[in-house]
């Protein structure tokens, strides 16, 4: 069993309302059973779903354990851009999702790492995660590092929260962007889509992206950008906010794809970590892949680029 304890600050809504608001993965129907299972308590006694919440109010809720099925090695074909005894960094195509999840059961980088390494993965992740020490979407390509024990992967980890491992995505994004600048804005979970991310200030996290411009063609830019924290959608996100949505993001930008793009024009361009073994800094790229360098060429021929531009601001942590 897995218990949460969850204190009420302001009060007033509908207990399923409140848990599913502020247990992460829960729905309200879920939070629904779970009240009338008997299995969330307010003073050790069991709560009616339709309870009114007040101030100072503190519940425990108990969640079966989830049991996740393990991966299965895969034979699928893997840009391998770096790789030795401790980690493994890969070049991810767009439209391959990272790890196992609803709706992905296989064909992931995961199923692949597990065929080309063997056990040789770290089991931190769990059996549907081996090794992965941080994600990008399906439709964002580029470099994703892997960790092959246990004491990489808490040195990566530890690397991430420390934000000394860096990572740098090109990305083309709508409008002219005039220079480059910072978003210091805190990312949490949208308060009308679960499935989306939004700038806000409810059950929130700070959030930092840097951004540049390489060059501006008419109505759009290729920026690049440098994560200091590791938020979901976060470039995604951030870029929207400020006015310049990724080209063919049809969740943050325009809902209709296009320069016949299947996703975002977003790739993880570069990787700087310092290597849990040695201690060496490792610096690798990943050259532009097709479909990115081809929106740079129909945009090049329909206008002429800029230059880069000092430097805005857009803090808000």
């Amino acid at each position: 069993m897995k218990t949460t304890i969850i204190s009420v600050k302001n009060g007033g809504e509908r207990l399923d309302v409140f848990l599913a608001a502020n247990i992460n993965g829960l729905t309200r129907s879920a939070a629904q059973k779970l009240t009338e299972s008997g299995r969330v308590t307010l003073g050790g006694f069991p709560v009616r779903k339709n309870h009114r919440t007040s101030a100072g109010e503190e519940f425990t809720a108990l969640q079966d354990e989830p049991v996740e099925p393990a991966a299965i090695p895969q034979d699928i074909p893997l840009d391998i851009v770096y790789e030795d005894t401790e980690v493994i960094v890969v070049n991810k195509p767009r439209g391959m999702v990272v790890h196992p999840a609803p709706g992905h059961p296989d064909g992931t980088l995961v199923n692949a790492l597990l065929n080309h390494c063997g056990e040789s993965l770290s089991g931190i992740g769990g059996v549907r995660r081996p090794g992965i020490v941080h994600r990008i979407d399906k439709d964002t390509s580029g470099l994703v590092i892997a960790a092959k024990n246990d004491r990489a992967h808490l040195s990566l980890a530890a690397q991430l929260s420390a934000r000394t491992l860096t990572r740098e995505y090109d990305a083309v994004v709508r409008g002219a962007v005039k220079e480059a600048g910072t978003v210091n804005a805190p990312i949490g979970r949208h308060p009308n889509d679960r499935k989306r991310q939004a700038v806000t200030d409810k059950n929130s996290r700070c959030a930092v992206t840097h951004y540049e411009v390489i060059a501006v063609y008419g109505g759009y830019t290729h920026t690049r950008c440098r994560l200091e924290t590791g938020r979901t959608h976060q470039i995604r996100v951030h870029m929207a906010y400020i006015g310049h949505p990724v080209l063919g993001d049809i969740v943050y930008g325009r809902k209709k794809p296009e320069f016949g793009l299947s996703g975002q024009c977003l790739h993880a361009s570069k990787l700087r970590f310092l290597h849990p073994s040695s201690g060496r800094q490792v610096e690798l790229a990943a050259a532009l892949p097709e479909y990115f360098q081809e929106v740079l060429t129909r945009l090049a021929s329909a206008g002429a680029s800029g230059g880069k531009r000092r430097g805005d601001s857009h803090n808000l942590c």
